[in-house]
Parts: structure tokens; C-alpha cells; sequence
């Protein structure tokens, strides 16, 4: 390996930016302990968990019933 590189030249990759987007979001404390107590039990972080469940609502196009 060398002891240094040039990345002067380099550029980024423009897909980054489309994997996951920080954002602020407003939860109940009982829905993030909800959240936190399964992503101990399972090993991952509850952000992570939010993130799947959605991901999940998404694909399966779920809608909330407001009647």
C-alpha cells in the first residue's frame, strides 16, 4: 500500500445521495421505546427498525384508515 494517495482527480459518486436521507422526525416517546426494545432484541439500531417497517408499508402500499 502506498504511504499516500491523490484523490485530487477524484469525483463522487452522484448514487449517495439517493440511499438515505437525514431528516428530523417527530415520534411519541412510547413509539421509540417500542422500537428501542425490539432493536435490542434483535441487534439493530431502532432507527434502523423505523426504517424497515416503512420501507415495509411502502412496498406492500398499506394506507392508514382515518374513518
Amino acid at each position: 500500500m502506498r504511504k499516500e494517495y491523490d484523490f485530487s482527480k477524484g469525483i463522487r459518486n452522484p448514487y449517495t445521495k439517493l440511499l438515505k436521507r437525514q431528516i428530523t422526525i417527530r415520534l411519541d416517546l412510547s413509539t421509540i421505546a417500542y422500537f428501542q426494545y425490539l432493536g435490542n432484541q434483535v441487534g439493530l439500531p431502532y432507527q434502523s427498525l423505523i426504517n424497515l417497517y416503512l420501507k415495509d408499508c411502502v412496498q406492500k402500499k398499506r394506507r392508514l384508515n382515518f374513518d
